[in-house]
């Protein structure tokens, strides 16, 4: 660009100070990245991997006729490999994101080689969920070390699959709140894109896997007092959603949006399963001593709540009451709905009015703001409803049969009156 050409003669004509200047090289710099230059480290990245998993490949295939003094040379070579090919890119290609990524990749996968093969060939005592917790710990500085997203979010898969493992596959034998401590481990580096990077693509990665990685763990804490879980996971979605309802995330495209995408239709799937019978029916049998407060499970409520509900409040700040978004009161709502639930099977009516208020104040914003998409959305959650009532009533097919007749007339007038109203608009 011109710009960056006339920098040096802007700080020799003292228009700016050299600090300045650095900070608009490094701002454009990072703006514009080629095509090319992230073909390149796509493909270096892909590579990465395909070395790593050949070498595997090769090697089990000739394993057993191989030594034990062969065997730990194979497991550290990578691993020295990788090391010092690491060291060069710190040394040389500091700058290369592709240089970068690679390497670390190459270097995470060789770690976790390196550890199941000496196992393997020592004997060495351990199951799965040791060996992925060895794994990642030795992997976490490499992120901060080569500033590498792509093992950032390695790192983030291998905990969700460690937490898996621990919470459950293996459950009861172990416990998976480890997990929560490893995952403030990668939370500095995320901050750190957010701060130099908030629209790379590694962000929008970021935004995605994290909320997803959480919500995959948190049904771990489950334990005695599993009727908590539903509190707590219609309000991690709560949550989500007034973190993606902040100003960083909604300037940013729809599809970005992880937080808010999952929030929402995590949400609206939560109450669609528990706008059926059975949930409350179950729940209306159960008594709760005191020894809840101290279960995981009403912990996790509490935590979530608290947090929750200080997005909620901060969201609502300069806001009329008439303004605020109905997926981001939910949470609120369905405690009054589990309360009146624990006395009363009717509860489920509660619930079912939600769905049906969500949907219509959803079609209304979607009119407002002449948006197709968020006006579908609500028809969505409508139509969802009645089918789950299709499967839940006694109501003959005739009925059934209009009531579907009419949602998809719903559809073709609300979508047909807002493009006769766009083209309208643009003929004016």
């Amino acid at each position: 660009m011109s710009l960056i050409k006339d920098i040096p003669e802007l700080v020799n004509a003292n228009v700016i100070n050299q600090e300045t200047a650095d900070r608009i090289t490094n701002y454009y710099r990072d703006k514009k990245v080629s095509p090319t230059n992230k073909l390149f480290v796509v493909f270096g990245i892909l590579g990465a991997i395909l070395i790593g998993l050949g070498i595997i490949l090769i090697i089990a295939h000739n394993w057993d006729q191989l030594s034990r003094v062969s065997k730990t040379v194979i497991g550290f070579a990578p691993l020295v490999i990788a090391q010092i090919i690491c060291g060069y890119v710190i040394l040389y290609k500091r700058n290369s994101t592709a240089w970068r990524e690679a390497a670390s990749v190459f270097l995470f996968f060789s770690i976790g080689a390196c550890i199941s093969i000496i196992s393997q060939t020592y004997n060495i005592p351990g199951n799965l969920s040791s060996f992925m917790l060895t794994w990642v710990l030795l992997s976490i500085p490499l992120v901060y070390i080569m500033n590498s997203s792509v093992t950032s979010l390695l790192y983030i898969i291998a905990i969700t699959y460690y937490a898996g493992e621990t919470g459950y596959w293996s459950y009861p034998v172990e416990e998976s709140y480890t997990y929560w401590l490893l995952l403030l481990g990668v939370i500095p580096h995320y901050y750190i894109l957010y701060k130099q990077k908030p629209k790379s693509n590694f962000m929008i990665i970021h935004n995605w896997l994290i909320p997803l990685s959480v919500i995959i763990t948190l049904g771990t804490v489950a334990n005695n007092q599993d009727e908590f879980m539903y509190i707590a996971y219609i309000t991690l979605f709560g949550l989500l959603y007034l973190i993606g309802s902040k100003e960083f995330f909604v300037k940013q495209k729809t599809i970005n949006n992880g937080y808010k995408i999952l929030g929402s239709v995590g949400t609206i799937a939560l109450l669609l399963s528990l706008s059926f019978d059975w949930f409350w029916n179950e729940l209306s049998t159960k008594t709760f001593g005191f020894s809840m407060i101290s279960s995981a499970e009403f912990i996790t409520v509490l935590i979530l709540l608290l947090f929750a509900t200080f997005l909620l409040i901060s969201n609502m700040k300069d806001r009329s009451f008439k303004d605020i978004d109905p997926v981001s009161i939910v949470f609120m709502l369905f405690i009054l709905a589990f309360v009146v639930g624990l006395y009363s099977e009717y509860a489920v009516i509660l619930i079912n009015l939600y769905l049906f208020a969500i949907g219509i104040l959803i079609i209304k914003e979607g009119a407002k703001r002449d948006h197709l998409g968020i006006m579908n959305y609500g028809l969505m959650i409508i139509t969802a409803l009645i089918v789950c009532r299709f499967f839940d009533t006694d109501l003959s097919f005739a009925i059934r049969g209009v009531l579907f007749v009419l949602v998809g007339v719903g559809f073709f007038i609300a979508n047909y009156s807002m493009l006769k109203k766009r083209q309208k608009e643009d003929s004016v």
